[in-house]
């Protein structure tokens, strides 16, 4: 049969089509982002590449951290986009990164960058701890607002207090790892002690404390300040307190897993994660931004917040996790929701 040049290129064309369609690279992406961001993110992504497909793999960030351990052996994901620093760290440790330098990183804040050259992981953005306190809901039980953590153990706020369950939460765990650096190690645990008779209940996420605090559900949440500020803005009876000790707080980061089949197209995700138009998304979600300059004043952010950030030990964050919560669990989980 002989080929008319009209039919000769209709095949070459859709042998390109064809060939196009093969080379669509998936990439599996572990994160702890909230959900309602993701779709997003990758949208934007992929006006930039479109040959490059993102399957999430999304829970919080104790599960992810948890999953991504139990599978060093046999690694599932090619990237991670969006997990706390503190676990990257400990991964890091494990040598379970593939260190990269991302195009434009040395545009971004320094201290959001790990100190290895090339790093093995990149910030994104950052979460501090703060308390959500339902101003409604308090009066009707008779409160009065704490002003520091130590006032959360008085005995008025016995049953109205929630707050995350660390070995779920990025949240939680900074807000215990903190607790272990302003009051030491001893009395650390002798304060979570203390507010552990006042809990009602350990949730598995970060924001659903204060989430749960503002729709009337208790009184107060130990939560994240954005989530507070974003609550507020909707119209929740809610004010953001800074605990006068000082507050927690960790970092999302990026890193590609070592060992990927699909190097190049990670390259690719990281590299734009970096950019001056994600951490324009990022602030979407978050008051403060690993690139300088773009983060925009957010309404009803706390004032002080910023300044009251503890100088964190994320090594000691990192290198102990294990071990805190191990023993958290062991005095505290009888609280926690199922999961």
């Amino acid at each position: 049969m002989k080929l008319s040049t009209k039919n000769i290129t209709s095949v070459v064309v859709g042998a390109m089509m064809a060939t196009s369609a093969v080379a669509e690279t998936e990439l599996t992406v572990y994160t702890a982002v909230e959900a309602e961001d993701l779709a997003r993110y990758a949208e934007t992504f992929n006006e930039s590449n479109p040959d490059i497909k993102i399957n999430w793999v999304r829970d919080s960030t104790g599960i992810i951290t948890a999953k991504l351990l139990a599978e060093r052996d046999n690694p599932q994901a090619d990237v991670i986009w969006g997990l706390a620093a503190t676990s990257l760290l400990l991964l890091k440790s494990e040598g379970m990164l593939d260190a990269y330098a991302p195009a434009g990183v040395d545009k971004l804040d320094a201290k959001f960058v790990d100190g290895d050259n090339p790093p093995a992981w990149v910030g994104m953005d950052a979460w501090v701890a703060s308390v959500c306190y339902n101003t409604v809901e308090a009066g009707k039980a008779g409160l009065t607002p704490p002003t520091s953590w130590k006032d959360l153990t008085d005995p008025q706020y016995a049953g109205h207090l929630i707050m995350p369950n660390p070995n779920s939460s990025g949240t939680g765990f900074l807000d215990v790892s903190s607790w272990l650096q302003i009051f030491g190690e001893d009395g650390g645990w002798e304060y979570m002690d203390a507010l552990h008779e006042n809990i009602a209940r350990y949730t598995h996420s970060g924001s659903k404390p204060c989430k749960l605090a503002a729709a009337g559900e208790i009184p107060i949440g130990i939560s994240f300040a954005f989530r507070g500020a974003k609550s507020k803005a909707a119209g929740a009876p809610i004010e953001i307190i800074v605990p006068s000790e000082g507050v927690g707080w960790d970092m999302e980061a990026t890193a590609i897993v070592a060992g990927t089949a699909n190097l190049d197209a990670a390259k690719k995700l990281v590299d734009f994660t970096v950019t001056k138009q994600a951490n324009e998304m990022y602030n979407t979600g978050y008051a403060v931004v690993a690139y300088p300059g773009v983060a925009k004043p957010v309404e009803f952010f706390p004032e002080g917040l910023l300044d009251a950030m503890i100088d964190n030990d994320f090594e000691f964050a990192a290198n102990n996790r294990a071990a805190i919560l191990k023993e958290w669990q062991s005095r505290y989980d009888g609280k926690s929701d199922p999961k």
